[in-house]
């Protein structure tokens, strides 16, 4: 479309699950802001604690697992903006 131009901040990201694992904790809530690098949530695969960082800036959106929860691959954790 001419003359469009999509703003960034209106864009949904989705942040993924890197591998299977038990989510140990959540770090962040919706409306906190994140930056690029950010740790979200924390994973516990094989005793060991694996962060799961965002990969641009924005906005939390809605949180998508709870402390606890079993993930697999590629679940989303969390969308922001």
């Amino acid at each position: 479309m001419r003359g469009f131009t999509q703003r960034e901040d209106h864009v949904m990201k989705a942040l993924h699950s890197p591998m299977a694992g038990t989510v140990w904790k959540v770090v962040v809530k919706p409306g906190d802001t994140l930056a690029a690098g950010d740790v979200a949530v924390l994973l516990e695969s094989m005793k060991m604690e694996i962060p799961v960082e965002v990969e641009s800036s924005g906005t939390v959106e809605e949180v998508l697992v709870a402390e606890g929860q079993v993930v697999d691959e590629g679940v989303v954790v969390l969308t922001y903006r």
